[in-house]
């Protein structure tokens, strides 16, 4: 009873739900850490390693023990000549040997004539062996080593391109719930604004000063903004999921951002990174790419040493005991020790031409990795130019956004005078504000560009700041 008590206890002090709140660096070490990719991408490296290892083992000392027990149920019985021990034997069957009475019903075989029936083995053995067997020559054992610390630089390799890929999942998905947060705090905004003016010109139309049609398009407009501030929380509510799932976490758990878009899209504006000098050998497709010509050459090499003898060599130590009887553990059985020691040599000398069709067909594979290596240079060279400029469009065009915003916002206001006053009518500002939606949409979306474009840049220049 007291054991249920305190875990009852300690149970409901435990919060049923997580708490987690990050700026965007602290989100990217968090996914960095603890994100799925992650994880299994170190898992990864771990298993490279042991596989690295597995390959050493084999040309290392191998040592394997062996013991077999048999018991003859039916023991084999074999014919000796009978004139080699009595000249004048008389045995003709199994009977007068065993000294047995005859059955009728299961009658023992006859012997032979002049021939002994002989039990050469006892019923009961038992054999223990010991054999340390050693590699010493293999060339594609040699070859093997060197295959595996290439496939070990891969994964390795692989795990960076992973936290590259990770790291830009990150800042998508923490900018995704910025914007989303964005587009639901000025929709609000928006809708108390078209609630204000509704109001209004309501009051103005019941008084007849002011035609229905005013109302019924400030109606519209007001039914349509209420849709989209619908969705926008809908929507910030998947980003945030998907924020948690990038992280790690469980979807439903409760996340709050600390960082701010503008903040953020401040910090990312410089455009010196794209004046930078870059040396493609830095990027991670150009050094996998390389890899993997040097895991094609490797295996070439491989297919090669296979024409090349093998040899290895081998001690075998051993002990057995026989009886009628399992008296194996008695301290009086005796037992006899054997040993070998022996060494093999193996020559491949002739396949029918098989190695050599293997081995064209690596020479094969290797120019195709080649010609793969030089098409994903050119295709780099293209990405970091691409990558360039649309980081530069990203920045001219959120300047463009935020002129045209202000304008837009200049418009709109003007025309709100304009319509109390009754010199612009109810579509003239159902334009303007509609302008205005779109150029804030317009504004968000381009800080939210420059700090994608800006990661984009970064992951493939392989320099992710911090």
């Amino acid at each position: 009873m007291i054991c249920c008590f305190f875990s009852t206890a300690i149970m409901a002090q435990q919060p049923t739900s997580s708490k987690y709140s990050f700026s965007l660096q602290e989100a990217i070490d968090f996914a960095l850490e603890h994100s799925y990719t992650s994880l299994n991408a170190r898992r990864d490296v771990a298993k490279a390693l042991q596989r690295k290892w597995e390959t050493t083992a084999t040309g290392l000392p191998q040592i394997n023990a062996k013991v077999d027990y048999q018991n003859q149920l039916k023991q084999p019985v074999s014919f000796l000549p009978a004139a080699a021990f009595d000249p004048f034997s008389q045995i003709r069957n199994l009977e007068d040997y065993y000294n047995v009475t005859p059955n009728p019903n299961n009658p023992v075989p006859d012997v032979p004539d002049g021939f002994i029936p002989i039990v050469f083995s006892p019923k009961q053995q038992v054999t223990a062996t010991a054999t340390l067997t050693q590699l010493i020559f293999d060339g594609s054992y040699l070859v093997g080593l060197k295959a595996a610390k290439s496939f070990l630089n891969y994964t390795y390799t692989s795990e960076e391109k992973t936290q590259l890929d990770v790291r830009k999942g990150i800042i998508n998905a923490y900018g995704s719930v910025l914007l989303a947060k964005e587009i639901v705090a000025v929709t609000t905004n928006n809708k108390e604004t078209l609630e204000k003016n509704l109001s209004d010109i309501t009051q103005v139309f019941e008084n007849g000063l002011e035609e229905e049609e005013s109302v019924e398009q400030l109606q519209i407009t007001l039914a349509q903004i209420e849709s989209q501030l619908n969705n926008a929380k809908r929507t910030e509510a998947i980003a945030i999921q998907m924020l948690n799932l990038a992280l790690g976490l469980d979807v439903e758990t409760q996340l709050s951002l600390t960082d701010e878009l503008e903040t953020l899209t401040q910090q990312n504006m410089d455009i010196a990174i794209t004046k930078s000098t870059f040396s493609i050998e830095n990027n991670i497709d150009y050094k996998l790419a390389y890899l993997l010509t040097e895991q094609r050459s490797l295996e070439l090499k491989l297919e090669k040493s296979r024409a090349l003898p093998t040899v290895s060599a081998f001690v075998n130590y051993g002990t057995n005991s026989s009886g009628d009887k399992f008296t194996f553990f008695d301290s009086d059985q005796r037992w006899f020790q054997s040993s070998i020691f022996g060494a093999s040599v193996n020559i491949p000398i002739f396949s029918s031409l098989g190695r050599a069709s293997k081995t064209k067909q690596a020479k094969i594979a290797l120019e195709q990795a080649n010609t793969q290596f030089t098409e994903v240079q050119q295709q780099i060279k293209l990405g970091i130019n691409r990558a360039k400029s649309d980081f530069q469009f990203a920045v001219e065009n959120y300047s463009t956004s935020k002129k045209n915003l202000t304008l837009a916002e200049r418009i709109e206001n003007k025309n709100q005078i304009k319509f109390k006053e009754g010199l612009a009518t109810s579509f003239e500002l159902r334009q303007a504000q509609l302008q205005l939606y779109s150029a804030q949409q317009e504004s968000l979306s381009a800080m939210l560009d420059i700090i994608l474009k800006k990661a984009e840049l970064e992951t493939i220049l392989n320099t992710p700041s911090k």
